[in-house]
């Protein structure tokens, strides 16, 4: 079902309320999501992106009955990403010399994926394409978050098209920013931003101060997916610089996995000794084998320094918390201070383990951590209050 988003804008897309994971399995979508596509129908009509792969055919046969699918014009592929373009060979298997408008990596990625020579036409950063008295504009947008992004903004209408900046995992009825929770707005943005944006803040505010540099005006920003941006869009893109920029809250976040609770107890007590230090600052405590890894990230994304606890196990460290030291290495956050801490019975490695991971992904390791030889005691505990004392006068530094 068409929905109108403005004038001659209509949100032609799939709202997916079943989806829970996404990008494989490595994306958690509590919320579902939806696939925005829209249709842009002037004196040319241009069809700006699709849907994911697995809707391709109840797509088609919707865009049928809203309009003749040989009267589109021009197709606009900001970015080749299956859930994006998923649809394309359903389409262009009905209207295959329709143009595709993408940036030459778009042309690599569609061809990579989909083996096809369709009519492929390449634009670079400010290239143009005119629909009657208004027209597209491309903005090419490398590593937002794949090398073939770009964004494209009409004319007129003042609207951004702005694929995957600026949108969540949010399934909803309500197309637009006003009409929605804005608790969970927020906190599906932020997830969205800490879990996929993060690697590239650096090209985020690039990118924005290069748009504010076209003074174009804004009236609308629709995205790839949850809603349009219709109420104040700017707030959006202000979210996006404050978080580019080495975001942090006054949180402690401590992540550990325990065999038979002893580093469990070790992160309780630290937490303990966090708050005698610093009443005002906020703890949390998460068991990362039993917490979902990508609301895990999310609080670490928020927090000014984290501590990760693991027992040694055949001289290493738990999976899980491999598995999320790799998570966090591989995002690269900025302005953040870290320690490491566990309990062992025999060789004790995990703790420097953790340490080199951690430093590996940028954050600043304050000491040298804590291990305690099997269960604390009444020493051991106060040992750990102590330590979580010290990183927290250390995390206000």
């Amino acid at each position: 079902m068409a929905v109108t988003v403005k004038n001659n804008i209509s949100w032609v897309g799939k709202v997916d309320w079943e989806l829970r994971k996404f990008h494989g399995e490595e994306l958690s979508t509590h919320r579902g999501s939806s696939y925005n596509s829209y249709l842009v129908r002037e004196e040319k009509t241009a069809l700006i992106e699709t849907v994911w792969a697995p809707f391709a055919k109840e797509y088609v046969e919707e865009l049928q009955q809203e309009i003749d699918l040989y009267r589109i014009d021009y197709i606009i592929a900001n970015h080749g990403e299956i859930d994006h373009s998923g649809a394309l060979p359903e389409l262009m298997r009905l209207i295959p010399e329709t143009p595709i408008y993408c940036t030459a990596n778009g042309v690599k990625s569609l061809k990579g994926q989909y083996h096809q020579e369709w009519n492929f036409q390449v634009v670079k950063n400010g290239d143009r394409l005119n629909l009657g008295k208004k027209e597209l504009i491309f903005i090419e947008a490398p590593m937002l978050h794949w090398p073939d992004s770009m964004f494209c903004y009409l004319t007129g209408d003042n609207v951004l098209f702005s694929t995957d900046a600026f949108g969540q995992h949010l399934a909803t009825e309500k197309l637009f920013n006003d009409c929605v929770d804005q608790g969970e707005l927020l906190q599906e943005c932020m997830k969205y931003y800490a879990n996929i944006l993060t690697p590239f803040s650096s090209f985020v505010e690039r990118k924005i101060k290069e748009f504010a540099s076209l003074n174009l005006p804004l009236a609308m920003i629709c995205t790839s997916h949850g809603v349009v941006w219709r109420d104040n869009p700017l707030q959006i893109v202000e979210k996006y610089l404050e978080w580019s920029a080495g975001y942090r809250e006054n949180q402690i976040t401590i992540l550990y996995d325990s065999m038979w609770d002893a580093t469990r107890k070790m992160a309780e007590a630290i937490a303990h000794g966090i708050a005698e230090e610093d009443g005002s600052v906020l703890v949390k405590i998460f068991n990362i084998a039993r917490g979902d890894k990508n609301d895990i990230i999310t609080e670490v994304f928020k927090s000014k320094a984290i501590l990760v606890g693991s027992p040694t196990a055949n001289k290493g460290v738990l999976s899980a918390v491999a598995g999320i030291l790799e998570e966090i290495r591989g995002l690269g956050f900025k302005n953040k201070k870290a320690a490491a801490f566990g309990a062992y019975g025999w060789s004790g490695e995990s703790v420097k383990m953790i340490s080199q991971r951690l430093a590996e992904g940028g954050f600043t390791i304050v000491n040298e951590g804590l291990k305690l030889l099997w269960n604390p005691d009444e020493e051991g505990v106060a040992a750990c209050r102590a330590f979580g004392r010290d990183f927290s006068h250390a995390s206000r530094q």
